[in-house]
């Protein structure tokens, strides 16, 4: 994970340093889980009230806004794509990734999964305990992959096939899924494909990461909410081309890519063929 290098400051017309324990003295947000407190927000909100915005910040400057609605809606105001990544859920024991307030897992308890929650955000599993799941991880899939617990499905709802990160991490992230992976297991995962991006707004920020050796459509950046800013993180938005490649000598293979491989946003199925290398 990147973090900015952060600069001594001056107080003023003073030319003392700021306190960094007071409020009054901080320039900028300060660091803690915006992603919790959103969906916290979002979850204690009227549901007649203006929606609770998520500010998403790129490392470029790049910056715009979303609401949280999509991430507690009910599913019957789904979009098509996530109902139908739902459907693809086989077997009985499904382990939610990056489960956000826990939307999928409330609908997958409802029809007779045992699922688990996993998300680094304490705000994020507060929601999804008050929406009912009981079996919550607080972690990365690295720190769970030595529970010994196993599983059938792997969810990654909601584009978080961007949890991969970057071309270094993700053969290590779906390692540590092959290890937790029962027979005949699968992995569900939504994408959003910013490699073959033709938006004026992206090219110049894909063309940076080609030159650095990174994959184009990696995205560095943070979520903010109110004061409150996450640590900057890596976003996997690749082409499936790219998850394919990305797979080999994980256990993993792609089997499935819905619509198809030229679709911005797909639903991947990836299938256990073996142990890791």
């Amino acid at each position: 994970m990147n973090t900015p290098t952060v600069t001594a400051a001056t107080g003023g017309d003073s030319g003392q340093p700021l306190d960094p324990q007071d409020p009054g003295d901080r320039h900028g947000p300060r660091t803690g889980d915006a992603i919790g407190d959103l969906l916290l927000a979002a979850h204690r909100a009227d549901p007649d009230a203006a929606p609770v915005l998520q500010i998403i910040e790129r490392d470029d400057g790049f910056v715009k806004s979303a609401p949280l609605t999509s991430w507690l809606a009910p599913i019957d105001q789904w979009p098509d794509e996530d109902r139908q990544a739902l459907d693809l859920v086989k077997g009985h024991r499904v382990l939610d990734i990056g489960a956000g307030g826990g939307r999928a897992a409330r609908v997958l308890l409802e029809r007779g999964h045992d699922v688990t929650a996993l998300d680094v955000s304490a705000g994020a599993l507060e929601v999804c305990r008050r929406q009912g799941v009981r079996s919550l991880v607080h972690g990365t899939v690295d720190e769970h992959a030595g529970s010994g617990a196993r599983y059938d499905t792997f969810l990654l709802l909601g584009a978080n096939l961007g949890l991969l990160e970057s071309r270094e991490r993700a053969p290590r992230f779906l390692r540590a899924l092959a290890a937790m992976a029962a027979p005949g297991a699968v992995v569900i995962g939504q994408g959003h494909n910013m490699t073959d991006s033709r938006d004026p707004q992206q090219l110049p920020y894909n063309r940076r990461n080609l030159r650095a050796g990174r994959i184009a459509g990696q995205r560095t950046l943070r979520i903010r909410y109110r004061d409150v800013t996450t640590h900057w993180f890596h976003y996997l938005c690749l082409a499936p081309r790219e998850l394919a490649g990305l797979a080999a000598g994980t256990g993993w293979q792609l089997t499935d890519t819905a619509p198809d491989d030229t679709a911005t946003d797909y639903i991947a199925t990836l299938t256990l063929t073996s142990t890791s290398d």
